[in-house]
């Protein structure tokens, strides 16, 4: 399944954990098609899934700032990772397609351009047992493996306005694909866009709200 298009932001200004989970809900909340979004951390940090202990996170990634994500999974460390993000509206059809079936298809797509440069790269094909909280030590069904080591994992999250999927791609900097060919990949017809001033405001409005509230990080 391909999308018919697809709107890319290739989003290279660097910024905080928070913002970056607050502009992914912004665009979802405002969206009308679908969207990939391509971006970059200001520092390094973890991003902690909805369901994890903020106290695990502490004693696996100690002195490093964490946010937690609206979106399920487990701890993922960024800093030189590729990270992205598929946003995609209730009204569109692949927001009401099963989980598991979504998350193969944009696994698959990515997974197709690193195979050009990259030799060993597939999918699991099973959940592997939980050995911790850290997202990149539990390959489950459809991460992306590379000679058997996952190195790309996700999380989704469904709500009443939509699909958001956030992915980490954890290859060295000089493996990143082009974000162009992964958006060919995954829809027919790609239109550049680019982050506007409203978005950012409502990002930070609702980073102040809910990603940097203390509360919001303990409260599972």
């Amino acid at each position: 399944m391909k999308f018919e298009s697809l709107l890319l932001i290739e989003d290279y200004s660097p910024h905080a954990a928070g913002i970056q989970m607050a502009i992914d809900q912004a665009l979802l909340e405002q969206t009308s098609g679908p969207i990939l979004r391509i971006y970059r951390w200001a520092t390094p940090c973890v991003t902690i899934g909805y369901f994890e202990r903020l106290q695990t996170a502490q004693e696996d990634f100690p002195g490093l700032e964490i946010t937690r994500r609206w979106t399920g999974g487990g701890s993922v460390a960024h800093g030189s990772d590729w990270p992205y993000s598929l946003i995609i509206p209730r009204s569109h059809v692949f927001s009401k397609i099963r989980p598991a079936e979504s998350y193969q298809i944009i696994h698959t797509a990515l997974a197709a351009v690193l195979a050009t440069p990259l030799k060993n790269v597939e999918l699991a094909t099973r959940d592997s047992s939980k050995v911790s909280a850290a997202c990149f030590e539990n390959p489950v069904q459809f991460d992306i493996l590379r000679s058997g080591e996952k190195i790309a994992g996700a999380g989704q999250r469904r709500s009443r306005v939509g699909l958001l999927h956030q992915g980490s791609l954890q290859l060295h900097p000089e493996s990143h694909p082009q974000a162009k060919d992964f958006a060919n990949t995954l829809a027919d017809f790609i239109e550049p866009i680019g982050l506007s001033a409203e978005i950012l405001h409502a990002a930070k409005e609702i980073a102040d709200a809910r990603y940097n509230n203390p509360h919001w990080l303990r409260s599972r």
